[in-house]
């Protein structure tokens, strides 16, 4: 009897443990880097109206939890701002951080979440799928992302946030 009590002790160990050691583990993104590739849009086009890409690094360092520095410069560009990244499946997508975030969606990023922004994530929820269902509205815009499996990052940078035509886009490979 004690026999069995032991080996039934024993064999519930040995589940608690297996369970605990098969939890889904959070992806962590390997974004940081230097990404090559090229800029083009309207505003790249030369005098005689054909479009051209023009050659464009951008640099990213993480600088937080889920928190980046884009820096994007070529020829005639540089800037350098700071994003939120988040894990869905074999991307990550970028969106607003502090007061670019209130400025595009009308409020604060974090309002309405107790702790932190992903405590309380569900089970088959990507950190994208909770951040688009806690902070956006239907038809909020992003622009731009990171693409795991290509090792790619591209984005949008808006020349002017009421007319899309002057747009940027960006699309580079981390070297």
């Amino acid at each position: 009897m004690r026999y069995l009590l032991k080996l039934s002790g024993l064999a519930v160990v040995l589940v608690v443990l297996f369970t605990a050691c098969n939890k889904k583990e959070t992806k962590v993104a390997d974004v940081e880097g230097v990404y090559e590739g090229t800029l083009n849009g309207l505003l790249t086009k030369s005098s005689d109206g054909l479009a051209e890409s023009i050659p464009a690094t951008t640099k990213i360092s993480q600088t937080g939890e889920n928190e980046i520095q884009v820096h994007c410069y070529s020829e005639n560009f540089d800037t350098t701002f700071m994003m939120n990244y988040y894990m869905d499946d074999d991307s990550a997508f970028v969106c607003y951080t502090g007061d670019n975030f209130e400025g595009m969606y009308g409020h604060m990023l974090g309002e309405g979440h107790n702790g932190g922004m992903m405590d309380d994530m569900h089970e088959s929820e990507t950190e994208w799928m909770h951040h688009m269902d806690e902070e956006h509205d239907e038809g909020d815009e992003h622009f731009g992302g990171f693409d795991m499996g290509n090792h790619s990052f591209s984005y949008t940078f808006q020349m002017n946030r009421n007319d899309a035509s002057d747009d940027l886009n960006f699309l580079g490979i981390k070297q």
